[in-house]
């Protein structure tokens, strides 16, 4: 099974007909997504054409050719004539809250916010209007989520791994990228990029919860980074709900006291969110945590066997 999204998930892209939007969409039609529509009020009516060739595992049934993507204009136009229930963003930060709004009261039940650099009070009130209404949030200022051979929302390279028994959770987006990349010769189920913000709509605990649910996913990696106490949290609830392995890597040991690193919510203040009081917090609940992606790879790997021979 996929967490969040699945091979027959319709897609609408807001922002499709800007440089970004339409890199990502070509890339997305390319690995087998369902792209159905894009939105722009200034251009409904028009259409975009993508040349696209197979990328990736889940592309096997991706004719090479030309492909027209119609642009409507508005999500509940896009909704309406498609039936699509997906969106990705990719629109500018000052427009990002209100596209994610618009995206939620068309019905929207999955919103993916590539954009970054959108005002935390922004950011505040999306989740909160997304929460009311029962949509869910992935972002703002990640990569998206994919679920290697079935679907791809987001800016992921289709190409890294395939399917496989990992569920992978991650803050980064290029750490994302590298541990598919590490353990590639595994595959994954799905792999969620939350985004390093201060205010994000899915939580490690979000996904940690979905992966305990997923038959399919026989262990979890939670990649982490210094700056809030978002995976101390998560310690806890693994203590109480998760049973199965989660191994760890948390990102910034050699990051100096009070300054910002990366994301926004990377920051060190006093004693509170180092990675080692992470790690520290972790591995108190029985939490395998890497001091590197390669060694976080290999106690993967090493938890895995284990699992194969029990």
């Amino acid at each position: 099974m996929s967490v969040f999204l699945t091979d027959s998930d319709r897609v609408v892209v807001q922002g499709m007909t800007g440089s970004e939007g339409r890199k990502h969409t070509r890339r997305m039609l390319c690995a087998g997504t369902r792209v159905v529509a894009g939105v722009n009020p200034r251009k409904a009516g028009t259409a975009v054409a993508f040349d696209v060739e197979p990328i990736g595992p889940g592309a096997g049934g991706v004719p090479t050719g030309t492909v027209e993507v119609p642009v409507h204009g508005s999500v509940a136009e896009a909704r309406a004539a498609t039936g699509a229930e997906v969106s990705v963003v990719f629109v500018p930060p000052a427009f990002a809250k209100d596209a994610v709004i618009e995206a939620v009261d068309a019905g929207m039940r999955l919103i993916v916010v590539i954009t970054e650099g959108i005002p935390v009070a922004d950011a505040v009130a999306l989740r909160a209007h997304a929460a009311a209404h029962g949509a869910r949030v992935i972002g703002p200022n990640c990569p998206g989520i994919i679920s290697p051979g079935r679907s791809n929302v987001g800016i992921t390279p289709p190409d890294i791994t395939g399917p496989g028994p990992i569920g992978l959770v991650s803050k980064s987006g290029t750490l994302t990228y590298q541990l598919m990349h590490e353990l590639r010769d595994l595959g994954f189920t799905t792999c969620i990029g939350i985004g390093g913000d201060p205010v994000i709509g899915t939580t490690h605990i979000d996904a940690l919860a979905a992966f305990e649910a997923d038959p399919d996913t026989e262990l979890i990696v939670m990649i982490g980074e210094i700056g809030g106490d978002a995976e101390e949290r998560a310690a806890t609830y693994i203590a109480e709900h998760v049973t199965k392995p989660v191994v760890a890597y948390v990102a910034g040991f050699t990051a100096p006291e009070g300054k910002t690193m990366g994301h926004a919510g990377a920051i060190v203040s006093g004693s509170a969110g180092t990675a080692a009081a992470k790690k520290e917090a972790l591995e108190a609940v029985g939490v395998a945590v890497g001091r590197t992606p390669s060694q976080t790879a290999e106690l993967v790997r090493r938890i895995h066997r284990d699992l194969a021979r029990a």
